[in-house]
C-alpha cells in the first residue's frame, strides 16, 4: 500500500459520503428535491468510486473496511427512513430495510460480545441488496425532483428491494448460525 496522502483518498471519499448524507436528507424534509436528486447521486456515485480506488490502486485498508458499509447503511437508511415520512415511500419497506440492518448490526455485535467474533465479508447478495436499495432511492427521488414517474419500474424496483433485503437477510442470519453453532 502506497505510503503517502493518495492512499487516503478512497476512505476521505468515504467520509465524503457520510457528510453529504444528513444534507441529502435535511433537503427532502424541505422538498428540494432537484438538490436532493443531486447530492444523492454523488453520493451513491462516491460509493462506486471508493472502491474502485481501493480496489484498483490496492489501498484497501482497515479504516475503509469498517467506513465504507458506515456510510452506506448511513445513506440507505437514513434515505429509507426519511422518503418514508415524507410519504415518497412505503413505510413497511422502510422497516423491512431498517431491520434487516439492525439484524445483521446485533448478530454481528452479539458474536464479539460473547467473545466469538465474525469476520464479515460482504456477500453478493447484500451487494446486491444494496446496489437496488440505491437504485430505487434514485428513481424516487428522479421522479419527485424532474417528474419522470414510470410506475412499472417502481413496483418492480420496490419488488426487488423487498425480495432481495429478506434474501440477505436471510443469509446472513445463516451464516451467523452457522458461525455460532447455534
Amino acid at each position: 500500500m502506497a505510503n503517502n496522502w493518495f492512499a487516503s483518498v478512497p476512505n476521505f471519499i468515504t467520509i465524503g459520503r457520510l457528510v453529504l448524507t444528513p444534507a441529502a436528507i435535511s433537503l427532502i424534509v424541505e422538498r428540494q428535491w432537484s438538490a436532493a436528486f443531486v447530492l444523492f447521486a454523488i453520493a451513491g456515485l462516491s460509493d462506486a468510486l471508493d472502491g474502485w480506488m481501493a480496489r484498483t490502486y490496492n489501498l484497501q485498508s482497515e479504516l475503509g473496511a469498517i467506513l465504507d458499509p458506515i456510510a452506506d447503511k448511513a445513506l440507505i437508511v437514513s434515505m429509507y427512513v426519511t422518503l418514508a415520512i415524507v410519504d415518497a415511500l412505503p413505510a413497511w419497506l422502510a422497516i423491512m430495510v431498517v431491520f434487516r440492518d439492525i439484524m445483521i448490526t446485533g448478530a454481528v455485535s452479539l458474536s464479539w460480545l460473547m467473545g466469538r467474533p465474525m469476520k464479515v465479508h460482504p456477500h453478493f447478495s447484500s451487494k446486491a441488496t444494496t446496489a437496488t436499495q440505491l437504485a430505487l432511492a434514485g428513481v424516487i427521488l428522479a421522479a419527485q425532483a424532474y417528474g419522470v414517474h414510470i410506475p412499472l419500474l417502481n413496483v418492480t424496483l420496490v419488488a426487488l428491494v423487498a425480495a432481495l433485503t429478506v434474501a440477505s437477510a436471510c443469509v446472513y442470519l445463516w451464516l451467523w448460525v452457522r458461525h455460532m453453532r447455534l
